[in-house]
């Protein structure tokens, strides 16, 4: 595997070595020897996935304190833009972003680390999306920033009006408004 730290310390694109042949193909999806050589040591306790459609913009979620969670983020099926937003107020980076594109065919994987907030739009008709966490779902905990907060300047690559997104997202707070970490 290939590991491509980005503009923000921590977080990490992940390129596996994929064997393609005419049966299709085969990959390392994660392996936790080169992981921790490369990133650090991660506990990973949970596995999770999710179905949406053109359009579904998911985040951008956090948990707060002691339940806040890394992850380690791809896509099985379809094509997302995935954004990490640091908001670790004594961070360099604070309120920056990376985005970057994961999809079935470039296999590309996204490790956030604790103290970010996360969220993906799809750009396929369908996106199958999974991510391994360190830290157990507290709903207690969860908190969002708003996907177009200006204050971010992100670039979704959709017009707005085409954004899917549910109630709760709606209601997030603005960055200069959220619960961040020190």
């Amino acid at each position: 595997m290939k590991y491509i730290e980005t503009d923000i310390k921590g977080v990490w694109i992940i390129e596996p070595k994929v064997f393609d042949d005419a049966r299709g193909y085969f990959m390392e999806a994660w392996k936790k020897e080169e992981f921790e050589a490369h990133v650090g040591m991660v506990d990973f306790v949970q596995d999770n996935e999710s179905k949406s459609s053109y359009g579904v913009l998911r985040g951008l979620h956090y948990q707060k304190g002691d339940a806040s969670q890394a992850k380690l983020v791809r896509v099985i099926k379809g094509r997302v833009v995935d954004v990490a937003v640091d908001i670790r107020k004594s961070s360099p980076t604070f309120g920056k972003h990376v985005m970057v594109e994961l999809s079935e065919t470039n296999k590309r994987q996204l490790f956030i680390p604790r103290g970010f907030a996360h969220g993906f739009l799809v750009l396929s008709d369908e996106a199958v999306f999974t991510y391994k966490v360190d830290n157990v779902y507290a709903p207690q905990q969860e908190a969002s920033i708003r996907w177009n907060d200006e204050t971010l300047g992100i670039q979704w690559p959709i017009d707005p009006k085409d954004v899917v997104t549910s109630e709760k997202d709606l209601r997030g707070r603005s960055l200069c408004d959220a619960e961040v970490f020190e």
